[in-house]
């Protein structure tokens, strides 16, 4: 018999200790009075007043002996000390404790408040009662989880023993509501959009597959939040939108990427990628001191500062000054040799694809923030092309440490154009490009009755995932994982 296993046995016998005393172990109801944050907060109002109250937790440290047991409870909102005498407690709901109690237990305690010598904030514990009994125990307070799979595997035991990893978890929720609330603020509608769509649009990823059996339709998961969807509210007189949400991309796993994330994308009528970048940096700027409290960071061996200006790049000048390749009078034999000759290597024959590797070797040397415009027309399908240059588009990214960590455009919305562009995007599936996007002519035909200029813009977690250090599995609740 392993450990685990005496331990485990040992506990499923004062599980039946409890149960032979008539005592549930799992009772649905808890005397709570407050929570352990509260009773910390307003500890000297409660200890003049010298009324007992109700606490409840998890037991996370039983020390002491003979007469006198000290534990610490934790709740989520605070931790908070217990004292257990003997001869306040009284003998019999002493000595049940040390029976029955382990550490990792859920309890509640009753008693008065008081000041120890050491100066510990503490409750002199006059009653207690069970409301969860355990049967595996906690990881040991000083190692915790070393092994990183067993990690995320139990990742609720890695958020209760490690300060760090509850904090970065707690960091993420508020950059998503400072993002939320920024986008209130600044007059858009949160909206909801479809997750199942019978073609992808909006980004070039290869798409999880799914099928509805009422409709007896294939369908899939969504690559981004809802860009067609959300031009559609344009087309329907709503003039500012954004949706936060989950994506999925059937694609490989490093430490900037997952297939399923949280990315958010906002669509503003009567405005260009110009208005966009404005918007971009003021939020970015906010996340950066809201959530962060500093503006300059160190992360995948870059520095940057987003409090400064944000210079503005080029793509195709970019390109050619760091390869000699001039992407808008080149040949698809020139680009590939030289991403062969870079050592580079590419996924996928089309030129468009061949192009993006080429770019994307280029960034990696560039920290940021800047603002990447002049994207070529053949890797920006849905964004307007630039006036004084057809072959060019009206598009920007924001590049920060080596990457892309948002994504803007002037949306197209010539429908004629649209359409010739889908063709295209066609053509490069029938040909086995797994990311091109896939045609939605129904999309068109909204063009077709008008939608106004507009400007759209997303980003994703991999950005807090960027200003956190932290490779992105790392800042997920719950990764997936393979079953064992």
């Amino acid at each position: 018999m392993s450990l685990i296993d005496e331990i485990k046995d040992a506990r499923l016998k004062k599980l039946e200790l409890l149960k032979k005393k008539g005592i549930n172990p799992y009772p649905a109801e808890a005397k709570r009075e407050m929570s352990l944050g509260e009773a910390s907060e307003n500890f000297e109002t409660l200890e003049k007043g010298g009324e007992a109250k109700w606490l409840a937790g998890r037991v996370m440290s039983i020390r002491g002996q003979g007469a006198i047991v000290f534990i610490t409870l934790d709740d989520g909102t605070g931790v908070f000390q217990g004292l257990l005498k003997k001869d306040s407690l009284g003998e019999e709901k002493f000595d049940f404790f040390g029976e029955v109690a382990d550490i990792g237990d859920f309890v509640e305690i009753q008693g008065t408040f008081f000041t120890t010598k050491r100066g510990e904030k503490t409750l002199e514990v006059k009653n207690w009662n069970m409301l969860t009994k355990t049967l595996l125990p906690l990881p040991e307070k000083w190692h915790g989880l070393t092994d990183v799979e067993e990690r995320f595997r139990k990742r609720y035991l890695d958020i209760l023993m490690d300060k760090e990893v509850r904090e970065l978890l707690e960091k993420k929720t508020k950059f998503w509501e400072v993002t939320r609330n920024f986008m209130v603020s600044h007059g858009f509608l949160e909206v909801e959009t479809p997750t199942l769509e019978v073609t992808t649009g909006g980004a070039e990823a290869t798409p999880f597959k799914t099928y509805n059996e009422d409709f007896k339709l294939p369908l899939y998961l969504r690559i981004s939040i809802g860009e067609l969807w959300q031009k559609r509210l344009m087309s329907a007189g709503f003039p500012k939108t954004f949706e936060i949400g989950r994506a999925y991309r059937n694609e490989g796993s490093d430490a900037n990427h997952l297939q399923e994330f949280t990315n958010m994308e906002f669509y503003w009528a009567y405005a260009n990628y110009k208005d966009g970048m404005k918007l971009a940096e003021e939020l970015y700027k906010k996340i950066a001191l809201e959530v962060f409290g500093k503006t300059s960071f160190e992360t995948r061996g870059h520095k940057f500062d987003l409090g400064g200006k944000w210079e503005e790049i080029d793509y195709r000048e970019t390109v050619k000054k760091e390869t000699g390749i001039d992407i808008l009078n080149t040949t698809y034999d020139e680009v590939k040799n030289k991403l062969e000759t870079l050592g580079v290597e590419y996924d996928g024959e089309t030129m468009e694809r061949l192009v993006d590797t080429l770019w994307k070797y280029c960034r990696k040397n560039i920290s940021g923030p800047v603002f990447l415009t002049g994207h070529p027309k053949l890797v920006s399908p849905l964004s307007k092309s630039m006036p004084e240059n057809p072959e060019l588009t009206e598009r920007f990214q924001i590049i920060i440490a080596g990457s892309e960590v948002g994504n803007g455009f002037s949306e197209l919305n010539d429908p004629l154009d649209q359409l010739e562009r889908f063709n295209a995007q066609q053509e490069l599936i029938d040909r086995g490009d797994k990311e091109a996007m896939m045609p939605d002519y129904e999309f068109v035909e909204m063009l077709e009755h008008g939608m106004p200029p507009t400007c759209g813009f997303g980003f994703g977690e991999m950005l807090f995932a960027f200003l956190a250090d932290k490779p992105i599995r790392e800042t997920q609740f719950f990764p997936l994982m393979r079953p064992r």
